[in-house]
């Protein structure tokens, strides 16, 4: 299987692309400032212009599977009253939101040839039903993310390429925190499991690592 993840080089990105290339899958990995690799490419999703260069520097083979997964989650512990500043905001969701369409856009061509699929890595803290307050940023992107997919999924059905989004869990990564409950390993060996499991009869599904439904 060909796969591509978007900020492979660390964390639930690394833990995923590991765990795929063990398995015997192609992978191909991105980032920002990618370590030296024979399948690292280097990629700001912010930037049209890097990601037409990412899609040129993938090629024009098919694509099996994309897993949506760099994002960002500046905001957290800030306060109502003084934080989340308009520019935090606007970087948040050129990355978590905008960068995933973007992301989809320019790698079409390479999924149409496979009739692959599209993994859109969310967060329950996107849920509408799940809102406990705070992180209003990182919250609305997770939540535009999930609306995004859930589009996708029903534009791209008929050409036989389904498209899942899903909450890694909380995990232990610099994003996380060391209080994080899920392991990389744990979260990654979950979502392929999911991922093997999207199909067209499940496109549009949100759901965790562990196959739970999240309430939209």
């Amino acid at each position: 299987m060909e796969v591509l993840i978007s900020g492979a080089q660390r964390g639930v990105g690394r833990g995923l692309a590991d765990a795929l290339a063990a398995r015997g899958d192609r992978v191909t990995g991105t980032s920002r400032q990618p370590e030296p690799g024979p399948r690292m490419l280097e990629l700001d999703v912010t930037d049209a212009g890097s990601v037409r260069a990412m899609a040129a520097g993938f090629g024009d083979g098919p694509l099996d599977l994309l897993v949506c997964n760099a994002g960002i989650y500046p905001d957290k512990g800030q306060r109502l009253d003084t934080g989340f500043p308009a520019g935090l905001w606007a970087e948040t969701f050129a990355v978590n939101v905008t960068g995933v369409f973007l992301t989809v856009q320019a790698l079409l061509p390479n999924l149409r040839r496979a009739r692959g699929r599209v993994a859109i890595l969310a967060s329950a803290m996107g849920s509408d039903t799940r809102a406990p307050g705070g992180s209003y940023i990182y919250r609305a992107s997770k939540a535009a993310a999930l609306n995004l997919g859930r589009n996708l999924s029903a534009d791209l059905k008929a050409e036989g390429i389904a498209v899942g989004i899903y909450h890694p869990g909380w995990v232990r990564t610099d994003m996380g925190g060391p209080a994080a409950d899920v392991t990389v390993a744990a979260s990654a060996a979950g979502l392929l499991a999911r991922f093997d499991a999207l199909s067209l009869a499940t496109t549009g599904v949100f759901e965790d690592y562990l196959g739970r439904a999240i309430p939209f």
